[in-house]
C-alpha cells in the first residue's frame, strides 16, 4: 500500500516538443491524428509516471478534440499533468500546441483526457498517491475531472 504521499498537480508536470517531420503527416500536409494520439499517450504517461513514481499503464484515452492542424515542420509542445486522482486511477490532461518556428506563433491544436492505472511489479493496480490541486486553475481542472470520471462511470453502468 501507497503511503499517503500528497502531491499537486505542478508536481506531475511535464513539457516536451516534437518535431513534424513528412512521415508524420498525410498528402496534405497536416500530422496524423495517429502521430498526435501517440506523442500525447507518450507525455501523459510520464506525467503520471511522475505523480505515483511507478509504472502506469493506459486504462483509456477518454477524449481527444483536434481543434486545428498542424502542418510539416511545426513544433509541437505537449504539456501534460495529472488533473484528478481516483484510489488508482487518475485523469491526466494534455494540451497540445503547435509552433511555427519562424515566426513564433503558438495555437492550440489539440486537447485529451487520459486515463492511468498505477501498478506493481506484478501489474496489479495499486493506490496512487493523493492529489491536492493548489491554484484557481488545478481546483477547476480537478473539478472537472472529477464530472469526467463520474459520467464516465454513469455511461458504463448504463451500456453494460
Amino acid at each position: 500500500m501507497m503511503p499517503d504521499i500528497i502531491k499537486t498537480p505542478a508536481d506531475s508536470a511535464v513539457e516536451t516538443r516534437y518535431l513534424v517531420m513528412p512521415g508524420h503527416a498525410n498528402a496534405f500536409g497536416t500530422a496524423f491524428g495517429g502521430a498526435i494520439i501517440s506523442w500525447i499517450d507518450m507525455v501523459a504517461a510520464m506525467a503520471a509516471q511522475k505523480h505515483c513514481g511507478r509504472e502506469v499503464v493506459t486504462a483509456g484515452i477518454d477524449s481527444v478534440a483536434f481543434e486545428s492542424p498542424i502542418r510539416i515542420g511545426d513544433q509541437v509542445v505537449l504539456l501534460a499533468c495529472v488533473n484528478y486522482v481516483s484510489r488508482t486511477s487518475m485523469e491526466v490532461g494534455v494540451k497540445v500546441i503547435s509552433e511555427h518556428a519562424a515566426t513564433g506563433k503558438r495555437i492550440t491544436a489539440t486537447r485529451a483526457f487520459l486515463t492511468f492505472v498505477a501498478v506493481d511489479e506484478n501489474h496489479r493496480p495499486v493506490a496512487a498517491p493523493l492529489l491536492t490541486p493548489v491554484t484557481d486553475n488545478e481546483q477547476r481542472r480537478w473539478k472537472n475531472a472529477a464530472l469526467r470520471v463520474k459520467s464516465r462511470k454513469e455511461l458504463r453502468q448504463k451500456t453494460t
